[in-house]
């Protein structure tokens, strides 16, 4: 996520979502009320009105502005689409007061006005914009005894390599091969170990190698190993890369550890209850009742509630305390188990019974 221009006082934010993960956190930030403003093509007929089968009117490219009544995030497409009535936009394009559905998309600037920019809301972006300044992937292109990697950022891709090895041809002593290959292995592994908060890697290439250098991080290396895959290219190098960019394997790794992560806290909350525990409570009363008391250590809270204005004081009464504030998507098995206890949960620091 980039923002371009910001000016809170008068509610007006103009970004621009580089990742799906930045589609999907819009999809919850942007409300109904909400004025947003963006690129759309439409094709517009004739000055006459009269539509023939044949003719398919002119795409234009402008500006238009919708009073947002309805958000929708396709999990399955990453695409956003905000539905509302046109406010703004060239009138003798778009009639305004009718009714527009708004493709939001990435590397396309949006400009979201608000009669007031919660804390949370704010919170969102900044960690977005943060995430931006990771590297959340990187892929190991592997072919032979050469290895470049594609460090994924949210501004784009860095190349590092080609990693070389001295894995020579069939006349070399067996020993003496195995050792190379086991050489390599390791300049790739520690140049990965360097890389920080990497949460996933892809091993790509056309041939056996990336299969043999899988089954070495598993042995030597188990904590890269965990969180990588091997993908079939078929090419090395940063043609490999770019086959595996095409794939939107990283999108769906990203989305996947994301759900991961989110379904781990709903189960420890699951976990505290199924044992009768008396440091988990959930429901809004509940859960507010702990919070004003201090005692929540860490508050679970379903996406869709997060509007709620009583909702937004309880997390911040959490966060003031120093307990933690996780906010759960409602699309995953997690969400709906977290919304069958009310979409509301919090594990505590002492018992309230």
């Amino acid at each position: 996520m980039r923002i371009v221009y910001q000016d809170t006082k008068r509610g007006i934010i103009d970004l621009v979502p580089e990742t799906l993960d930045d589609l999907w956190n819009l999809s919850h930030i942007i409300e109904p009320g909400d004025m947003v403003s963006s690129k759309t093509t439409r094709r517009i007929q004739d000055s006459t009105g009269e539509r023939l089968r044949s003719d398919r009117g002119i795409k234009k490219t402008f500006f238009l502005g919708i009073r947002v009544e309805e958000m929708n995030y396709h999990k399955y497409t990453g695409k956003l689409r905000a539905t509302g009535i046109i406010e703004q936009g060239p009138e003798d394009l778009v009639p305004l007061g009718s009714h527009h559905t708004l493709d939001l998309k990435l590397n396309y600037s949006i400009k979201i006005t608000k009669e007031r920019w919660s804390r949370w809301n704010i919170k969102r972006l900044k960690e977005a914009i943060t995430a931006s300044k990771k590297p959340s992937a990187v892929i190991v292109a592997i072919e032979d005894d050469v290895a470049d990697l594609g460090i994924i950022r949210q501004y784009g891709i860095e190349y590092y390599g080609p990693i070389t090895g001295s894995v020579s041809g069939k006349r070399v002593i067996q020993k003496n091969r195995k050792k190379a290959i086991t050489d390599f292995f390791t300049d790739v592994a520690n140049t990965l170990g360097n890389l920080k908060d990497i949460q996933s890697i892809v091993i790509a290439g056309p041939g056996f190698s990336k299969g043999d250098f899988y089954e070495f991080l598993s042995d030597k290396y188990p904590e890269q190993a965990k969180i990588a895959l091997v993908e079939s290219t078929g090419a090395g190098g940063r043609a490999g890369i770019g086959e595996v960019l095409k794939k939107g394997i990283i999108e769906k790794m990203a989305t996947e550890g994301r759900i991961a992560h989110e379904m781990r806290l709903v189960d420890n909350v699951l976990g505290e209850i199924g044992k009768s525990s008396n440091k988990v409570t959930y429901g809004k009363s509940q859960v507010k009742e702990a919070a004003n008391a201090g005692a929540v250590q860490e508050l679970l809270v379903i996406d869709d509630m997060v509007r709620e204005r009583g909702i937004e004081k309880v997390m911040n009464v959490v966060e003031n305390m120093g307990g933690k504030v996780m906010i759960i998507s409602s699309e995953h098995d997690g969400g709906k188990q977290l919304a069958s206890l009310g979409g509301i949960a919090a594990l505590l620091r002492y018992s309230m019974g």
